[in-house]
């Protein structure tokens, strides 16, 4: 962690997105930035929490504070840049967030200044776009690419990272319904944020690129800092060398 997070802050990066509830990563992180802290953006995921030594997505509220107060006292700071409302990909799930006391506890958060703006993570295209539209999302983290962009609005998560899905055919073009979300996040001020930016490394393989040919980490960035209302792309990195290549 003390090589990426070192040549990530040699690079001049200045948003890191930290969804890993485990205490350990936490503890790293934050003791790494600890020094560089104001110059950060953090992303931090309400409903990403832990039981049983195990990951978990929670729409239960007092867990989700729990989570919020362990991430502060290990990145010593009184404040989230973004506080992101945890993988949300199915309409009912959005209503959930809506009606049974999340958002009211995002809102609460930001009111208070412990967050600066609400988030929201998103895979779906239709979920996103409707909670958007809500007013109520300041930054969208969204799953964008130029594979994922060209797929149908109703493929599943795991689907997205199947080989056999892009093997429909031909496309005319980027959904659609992508589209209007990209421009709906623009004209409302809504930034993106984006992830699966190398569509977890599926674009750089030459033997499963949807494309019959590897595309590199800067053609992939460069496309999603095209679309509208994209604020910045956030790249998985496991060694200083590829945070060089990303940068």
């Amino acid at each position: 962690i003390d090589e990426v997070i070192g040549a990530a802050l040699d690079g001049e990066i200045n948003i890191m997105d930290v969804f890993m509830p485990q205490p350990e990563v936490r503890t790293h992180i934050g003791n790494a930035i600890r020094h560089v802290r104001q110059k950060i953006h953090l992303q931090g995921h309400i409903g990403a929490t832990m039981e049983n030594g195990q990951y978990k997505r929670t729409r239960e509220v007092p867990a989700c504070d729990t989570f919020i107060r362990d991430f502060l006292s290990r990145f010593h700071t009184d404040y989230i840049d973004i506080g992101m409302i945890h993988f949300v990909d199915n309409l009912d799930d959005w209503q959930v967030i809506e009606t049974q006391g999340v958002l009211d506890y995002a809102l609460q958060l930001k009111q208070k200044g412990i967050i600066r703006a609400i988030g929201l993570s998103s895979h779906e295209p239709v979920t996103a776009l409707k909670a958007v539209q809500s007013g109520h999302i300041d930054v969208l983290m969204f799953s964008l690419n130029p594979s994922f962009d060209l797929l149908p609005e109703e493929t599943q998560i795991d689907a997205l990272f199947e080989r056999k899905t892009y093997d429909q055919g031909a496309s005319n073009g980027i959904n659609p319904v992508r589209q209007q979300l990209y421009e709906t996040c623009a004209q409302l001020g809504v930034g993106i944020t984006v992830m699966k930016t190398l569509a977890a490394g599926i674009l750089l393989n030459p033997g499963i690129s949807p494309f019959g040919a590897p595309l590199t980490v800067a053609q992939c960035e460069h496309y999603a800092l095209t679309r509208p209302a994209v604020a910045s792309v956030l790249v998985g990195c496991v060694s200083g060398e590829q945070v060089k290549q990303a940068l």
